[in-house]
């Protein structure tokens, strides 16, 4: 059984401190590894995230990380990224990390993926420059997750991203923010890579549980959602 904590949208600001380190005590003996899934951060600035680091060197199992469209508000994304880097998160960017897990295979593919909404209310490649450029860099990043997961040779594929794959964990935020807030073709990705769980964040007012139109669960840990540090979930087959 592969245990998982996860959370996302922790929103770190410079007064944060121990605000999650505090319930790290003893996690090694309820998950495996820790999942973070995006806006790390209030603003993207680098002492937030300086804020958010000190807390997690506290942690005792391996962190992986994605970030989320609050961690690129500064511009700063390579120092925040780098500080993470630092004390050992990986962070992944169309990338994925395998980790070995009670002598089982686990691949865990991120991106912080991005908006265009969902069959039947969604955006297309067409009209504007503006538009085309938002779509394609839509379709563009869900196709390298796409392909990061069907690479993985692993027992268990975990696909982490910020924005939504399904518009099923989005229920309760507004649906005119939806496009702003997922993507069917994240969706797409995981289904077609074959995962076998996705979790994200970025819907505070969304519920916790959903899945692909592929029927592979998806898990929104946003923290206003799951209202705790972190959730723990579990793989087994």
């Amino acid at each position: 059984m592969i245990r998982i904590a996860a959370v996302g949208d922790v929103h770190f600001d410079r007064q944060s401190h121990n605000r999650l380190g505090q319930h790290f005590l003893g996690l090694e003996d309820k998950a495996d590894f820790f999942l973070l899934a995006g806006d790390l951060t209030q603003t993207g600035h680098p002492e937030e995230m300086r804020v958010l680091a000190e807390d997690l060197t506290k942690c005792p199992i391996p962190i992986i990380a994605v970030l989320g469209n609050h961690d690129y508000h500064s511009d700063q994304v390579n120092q925040v990224t780098g500080i993470l880097n630092e004390i050992g998160v990986k962070v992944l960017d169309g990338s994925a990390i395998h980790l070995e897990v009670q002598g089982q295979s686990v691949g865990i593919a991120g991106t912080k993926g991005f908006g265009g909404g969902f069959i039947g209310a969604c955006g297309a490649d067409f009209g504007e420059p503006e538009m085309k450029a938002f779509m394609i860099h839509s379709r563009i990043n869900a196709r390298k997750l796409e392909s990061v997961i069907k690479e993985m040779k692993t027992d268990y594929k975990i696909a982490l991203l910020h924005y939504s794959p399904t518009a099923q964990t989005l229920a309760g935020e507004k649906k005119e923010i939806y496009p702003f807030l997922g993507c069917y073709h994240l969706a797409e990705a995981i289904d077609y890579g074959r995962a076998d769980i996705c979790f994200h964040g970025h819907a505070h007012a969304g519920i916790e549980r959903g899945e692909t139109p592929g029927g592979c669960p998806v898990r929104n840990v946003a923290q206003p959602v799951i209202r705790h540090a972190f959730n723990i979930y579990t793989l087994e087959r």
